[in-house]
């Protein structure tokens, strides 16, 4: 009875790594690897181009001694060329999965980076939810009712929110909050007595204080993807199967929902790879106008400071946003529509 057990996990586990999906993954993944690679070499020779160094800027406070400087130096490694510092630092990265230290900190960028990670997620994933809520319906509904007023509305709206920038509509919402007050926080993510409420209330405070970096970020977003829902479901409905399945006699919803959308939805799917990559930068002003304690604003002050490494760690986490952000469109698009082979998608 074991051995057949045994045998049958075997065939499962054979199958599954045999599999084309799994193949494609973990080829994707090896050109991952060469990717971060090169990008983090033209990040660092970036990096290294820019005039001044995080040394320079202590050097002008007259209380920091020279030999407090040159122990710094040592300290991090500064009086070394570049290549022997970018060579320390992915040394470093392999072995020890270290990403350096801060400058500015004095810590771990690693332990800097988990601290504000999920705050940042919390509110990019968020918004890319609702922004996706928001448009995805309102182009079906302005494709179906192509010409008409409801179109037309929609596109004024859409017109204006893509040509409306983000930080306009922070100010806004933040002017909104002022006359409004106490009824939306705009500051931080959580209240003063948070850590006394129960989980429930914990989680609720949190999206009350998500509410208005969520709506400035979706506000602005979602008006090119309205547009591209439009005009993707206008051009499937203007194809032969479409005039087949309504002559058919089938419903117009299902002729709408069933056929049409699920082939006009596939370069949606392909977008949404590139806007998990956004993420990051897409979700620095809503930080900085709401005061969330997220990676815009440490990205910001490691960029001021010439913080090398928590600068570094940035841009390669925004890579590997891009990466995975790619990988997981393909693989969307692979169990949506069934024609598409794996192997196709470049």
């Amino acid at each position: 009875m074991t051995s057949i057990k045994l045998n049958r996990s075997f065939r499962v586990l054979s199958s599954l790594f045999a599999g084309d999906t799994f193949i494609y993954v973990f080829k994707r993944l090896l050109q991952a690897l060469l990717t971060l690679f090169l990008a983090s070499i033209l990040c660092f020779a970036i990096i290294e181009l820019a005039p001044g160094s995080y040394l320079d800027t202590l050097s002008q406070n007259p209380k920091i001694s020279p030999e407090t400087l040159k122990q710094l130096e040592q300290q991090f490694g500064l009086d070394k060329p570049a290549f022997v510092q970018y060579w320390l630092w992915l040394q470093q990265i392999v072995t020890r999965g270290n990403f350096g230290t801060s400058f500015v900190y004095q810590r771990s960028v690693a332990s800097l980076l988990w601290e504000r990670v999920p705050a940042t997620l919390l509110m990019a994933i968020a918004s890319l939810i609702v922004t996706w809520a928001i448009a995805i319906p309102l182009g079906i509904i302005a494709a179906v009712n192509q010409n008409r007023t409801v179109d037309r509305v929609l596109q004024v709206v859409s017109y204006t929110g893509q040509g409306f920038p983000s930080f306009i509509m922070a100010l806004l919402l933040l002017f909104f909050a002022q006359n409004t007050s106490p009824l939306f926080p705009v500051g931080g993510m959580t209240s003063i007595d948070h850590a006394d409420l129960p989980w429930w209330g914990q989680i609720m405070d949190y999206g009350w204080h998500l509410i208005l970096p969520t709506v400035a970020l979706s506000l602005t977003g979602f008006a090119g993807l309205q547009r591209l829902m439009r005009g993707q479901l206008l051009d499937v409905l203007r194809q032969d199967y479409i005039r087949t399945a309504r002559a058919k006699g089938l419903p117009e919803n299902r002729v709408i929902y069933f056929h049409a959308l699920r082939n006009a939805v596939n370069p949606l799917i392909t977008l949404l790879g590139f806007e998990f990559a956004s993420l990051l930068s897409g979700a620095f002003i809503a930080e900085l106008f709401f005061n969330w304690p997220g990676l815009g604003k440490l990205a910001l002050d490691a960029v001021t400071n010439q913080d090398l490494y928590l600068v570094m760690a940035t841009l390669m986490m925004g890579s590997a946003m891009l990466i995975v952000g790619n990988l997981l469109a393909d693989l969307l698009l692979k169990a949506i529509d069934p024609r598409i082979k794996l192997e196709d998608l470049k």
